[in-house]
């Protein structure tokens, strides 16, 4: 449903505020904003992390496809730009002027407040140092002997994830396999039936039990696991986690060839929604401990750095 500056107003008490203290501030310029701009590559980069089209995301919030368009190239936001203001004002965030999770409790915010300017670095083992307080990491050995490969689908994580669990003696799963077992369908029909919040808590149920059940196990993941940031987080604390990567022409070609071209199919600039996914999850699937780039050498290639990097990974913690 779409609501602009007028519908706002409509929907306005009009007895209790004074017409001109209604209308928005004459200074606002939507077309040239650098923070409706931030605020559309957001947009984008979210949409691209989850591997959808404009299509598909306007059609799940019921808004046209136009107006999706504008959000995303930092137009025909007025409203957006007075919530701004108003916080401005308050001083404060927008996000504590919405209300998210870090601004339920004074705690929270200073936590916020704490890592805000922190690097990347010192947010990873702020991160880490979390998990092991409260529990959520497994010692070392459980870690290692779990091998887990993340990646856009078409990176090898099937072909060299058995070839790696072969030489290692491990069992090898495909979790999008798991998640069809529980589901009882496919994963498209899973999305098409009951949606993308079932379907992560499908994915996080086959992660669960792979957990579980193997101490030594080699898995491939769907490749936008990393999308989903509990998930991702119980990944990387119970797993050694290698990122396959590969050149986007490649990632294509791949999946082409096995006769497979979701999430792009009804997409006409496939190669360039392919592009935006892989440059929406790069910074995700980089947190992982190996990085292996199967688009360098031949694959018997790409196989032996894998094992080695691995299998020195495992001496590591003997």
């Amino acid at each position: 449903m779409e609501i602009s500056v007028t519908d706002m107003a409509t929907h306005t008490d009009a007895a209790a505020v004074n017409p001109a203290e209604a209308a928005p501030p004459v200074a606002l310029d939507a077309a040239r904003s650098p923070f409706l701009l931030a605020l559309g590559e957001r947009v984008r980069n979210l949409r691209s992390r989850q591997g959808m089209t404009r299509k598909a995301v306007a059609l799940a919030a019921d808004v046209s496809e136009r107006h999706l368009a504008n959000l995303e190239y930092g137009t025909g936001n007025v409203s957006v730009l007075v919530l701004l203001q108003v916080a401005q004002a308050l001083q404060c965030s927008l996000a504590e002027l919405l209300g998210d999770m870090t601004t339920t409790s004074p705690e929270w915010l200073l936590i916020r407040e704490l890592l805000g300017k922190r690097t990347e670095s010192d947010l990873r083992r702020a991160r880490l140092q979390l998990s092991e307080m409260f529990g959520e990491g497994s010692d070392a050995r459980a870690r290692q002997n779990r091998v887990a490969l993340i990646g856009l689908r078409g990176a090898g994580k099937t072909t060299l994830g058995q070839r790696l669990a072969d030489d290692l003696g491990f069992p090898f799963i495909e979790l999008s396999r798991q998640i069809e077992q529980f589901a009882g369908c496919q994963i498209s029909e899973i999305h098409n039936l009951y949606g993308a919040h079932a379907y992560r808590r499908y994915e996080r149920r086959a992660l669960e039990e792979a957990i579980q059940i193997y101490p030594e196990v080699v898995i491939a993941t769907p490749g936008g696991l990393v999308s989903d940031s509990a998930n991702f987080n119980l990944l990387l604390s119970h797993c050694t986690t290698v990122w396959l990567q590969a050149e986007a022409s490649d990632h294509m070609a791949r999946v082409a060839a096995q006769g497979d071209m979701r999430p792009m199919a009804a997409s006409r600039e496939a190669m360039e929604d392919l592009k935006r996914i892989l440059e929406g999850r790069s910074a995700f699937y980089s947190k992982a401990d190996i990085a292996i780039n199967t688009s360098v050498g031949t694959a018997d290639q790409a196989f032996a750095q894998l094992r080695d990097a691995v299998r020195k990974q495992l001496v590591a913690t003997v």
